[in-house]
């Protein structure tokens, strides 16, 4: 069911059998978005209904951005979610979908909100450096939708890390009563993680894009033969370095739940941030159920490289020496 209005969504929703899942994203759907889906489908269980939101939210961009390029097509995206969400006779595996396609009116009816989320100190590191406005828009329509929506889960992609990173945060210090789901990385045969802005590359910048994944495999291996932090960070860095084609913009090793920085020399928070009031990577808020937090010992390697004009961002788990040096 297609709703584009608030009250459409509402109708729907009263309607729609118990339990409820969430999976926001900016349409422009792709195998990524849809092991999403199919994992909200997974935890809702055939009588229950899987909310998809596709929503270009004009206050993630900056000026200058791709705000008004960003690739839209709410027809493919509606029959994809159909595909990913029928079983073998063509039935919905589900009791009901629901797709929330508003436009920025219906999210911001009195235009610019009147009261603004603080994303708070790991909105300022890494993409926040980068794109210093991004998360505070994030957080403002995922904060409207998850009350718009009331979902039992809510499931982003690892691949943006640091935005569950921080929607989690945002989510426990709000009290929203929602659990925040992640789910891992589509990736290309190749190695290419997906993204809806790969739309953009040249078959030439498509084989240059590699790069990053490469340099993740990189900077994993270093870690598997017992490097510190700074040298797998290293490892990454010299893949991107080489690579034709590539402008790196950061490569950093940080702590998952909270982005502070591992290596003491990296793009990360300072460990004197005292972000979740724990050490970086040690027991703490963290170890108590964070979607985001992977253990101890683990790290989130994560790179960001413009190919062309086209900025692409990746990451991966690395378990890190227990004596880290």
């Amino acid at each position: 069911m297609l709703t584009r209005s608030r009250e459409e969504l509402a109708r729907a929703l009263e309607r729609a059998p118990a339990p409820r899942a969430v999976v926001m994203t900016m349409g422009a759907l792709h195998e990524g978005h849809f092991d999403l889906v199919r994992e909200a489908a997974r935890r809702v269980g055939e009588a229950g209904t899987v909310v998809v939101t596709i929503f270009v939210n004009p206050l993630q961009f900056a000026a200058g951005e791709d705000l008004e390029s960003y690739p839209r097509d709410l027809e493919g995206d509606l029959e994809g979610l159909e595909r990913a969400l029928s079983g073998p006779q063509g039935r919905l595996g589900v009791g009901r979908l629901v797709v929330f396609a508003p436009t920025p009116e219906v999210i911001y009816p009195d235009g610019p909100p009147r009261v603004r989320i603080d994303p708070g100190p790991m909105s300022t590191v890494l993409e926040g450096r980068t794109r210093p406005t991004h998360f505070a828009g994030v957080c403002q329509v995922v904060l409207a939708l998850l009350h718009l929506t009331s979902p039992r889960w809510a499931l982003f992609g690892r691949k943006d890390a640091q935005q569950l990173a921080i929607v989690t945060a945002m989510v426990e210090d709000l009290a929203v009563p929602v659990e925040i789901v992640p789910v891992d990385i589509r990736r290309e045969p190749d190695g290419l993680a997906m993204s809806s802005r790969n739309a953009y590359l040249t078959a030439d910048q498509r084989g240059q894009a590699l790069a990053l994944s490469a340099a993740l495999e990189a900077g994993r291996r270093a870690a598997a033969g017992g490097a510190g932090p700074a040298a797998v960070r290293t490892a990454a860095e010299a893949v991107l370095a080489r690579a034709p084609g590539v402008a790196t913009d950061y490569v950093a090793l940080v702590d998952p739940a909270t982005f502070t920085d591992l290596t003491g020399q990296g793009p990360g928070l300072p460990p004197s941030s005292g972000i979740g009031g724990e050490q970086p990577g040690g027991p703490g808020r963290a170890e108590r159920g964070r979607p985001g937090y992977a253990g101890p010992g683990r790290a989130l390697l994560a790179v960001a490289a413009r190919v062309g004009s086209t900025r692409l961002i990746d990451n991966c788990l690395v378990d890190l020496p227990a004596d880290r040096g």
